[in-house]
């Protein structure tokens, strides 16, 4: 059974799968090799790329707790990193989602998918911010997470073919709603979709139609896609 508030699992549902798609095109951009981290200055240097960073908050492996970057005593909301996230407690103010709002989050309970609960609050906080995506990044006793707000860092394009792979691994983790976790997809790329009982249909950029089938729970089953193959143009004599 989950410790999180039902507002954050709707939440993270919601974003599920915008995030991970976006953490896989960050992955693409930013090589992941001996990093350097200078949070007064908000910069994260990786194999000869940098990128401007804020500070969402940090997970200790021992204490299995999330602790927000603004509630940190070695950095405070006053910290040059930590300014640009405080729009997640105002969220959570305003959408009563404890969660946002505790500085401390305990997550002992946690035994899901995810590596530990922390990875999941670095999600859904990162999917409120936008941007590149977050990093996650490893010292002695847990993980510090970032969030990458640098233009530099590509947005995720809109692909097809990794969609039934992407909301699989979304409701893995987030297993609240598997339709708005597909309907907010959609809606992050202004595809068109219809819903109807246990079906979302969605037409492609290329003409072809995709459906995703859901049961009388509202898990998600399975996935039918139809693209239109376009004519090679033909050689000139």
């Amino acid at each position: 059974m989950s410790g999180f508030s039902p507002a954050f699992e709707r939440l993270g549902a919601a974003l599920a799968a915008v995030v991970l798609q976006q953490q896989e095109t960050l992955a693409e951009f930013l090589p992941r090799e001996d990093w350097s981290a200078d949070l007064t200055a908000r910069t994260y240097a990786s194999g000869g790329v940098t990128v401007r960073v804020s500070l969402l908050g940090s997970y200790a492996a021992r204490e299995r707790t999330w602790l927000w970057g603004w509630a940190n005593p070695q950095f405070g909301d006053g910290h040059p990193a930590v300014g640009p996230t405080l729009v997640i407690p105002a969220l959570g103010e305003r959408l009563g989602i404890p969660e946002f709002t505790t500085p401390e989050v305990d997550l002992s309970w946690y035994e899901g998918p995810a590596g530990h609960g922390g990875e999941l609050i670095a999600m859904a906080a990162g999917g409120v911010l936008g941007g590149g995506g977050y990093i996650g990044a490893g010292y002695d006793g847990g993980s510090a997470y970032l969030h990458v707000d640098d233009p530099q860092a590509p947005p995720a394009a809109w692909d097809p073919v990794p969609l039934p792979r992407l909301l699989m691994n979304a409701v893995s983790l987030f297993p609240r709603d598997p339709r708005l976790t597909l309907a907010r997809l959609l809606s992050h790329h202004r595809v068109p979709y219809r819903e109807t009982d246990g079906l979302t249909e969605l037409r492609l950029r290329d003409g072809g139609r995709a459906r995703a089938h859901f049961d009388g729970m509202g898990r998600f089953t399975h996935w039918e896609g139809r693209t239109v193959s376009k004519p090679r143009p033909t050689a000139l004599a």
